[in-house]
């Protein structure tokens, strides 16, 4: 039983999110030094990555269900 239908693209844009607060964390923690600004290049590359994912997904379900639509199985 599905709860839910699987997202890829929310799904890297989750983990994008998730690594940059890991790697701000380990900065407050003491654990290494990250620079102010590698924030932005990370989370804009994520959420570009993440749209281009869920433009995909969304193509390959459109032509899926076009294509059993048309199926006369």
């Amino acid at each position: 039983m599905r709860r839910h239908e699987f997202r890829p693209g929310k799904l890297v844009a989750g983990a994008v999110l998730i690594l940059v607060g890991v790697l701000y964390a380990g900065d407050a923690g003491g654990a290494w030094e990250t620079p102010w600004f590698v924030a932005i290049p990370l989370v804009a590359g994520g959420l570009c990555l993440a749209g281009a994912v869920a433009l995909l997904t969304g193509r390959v379900r459109r032509r899926r269900a076009s294509r059993s639509d048309a199926d006369p199985a």
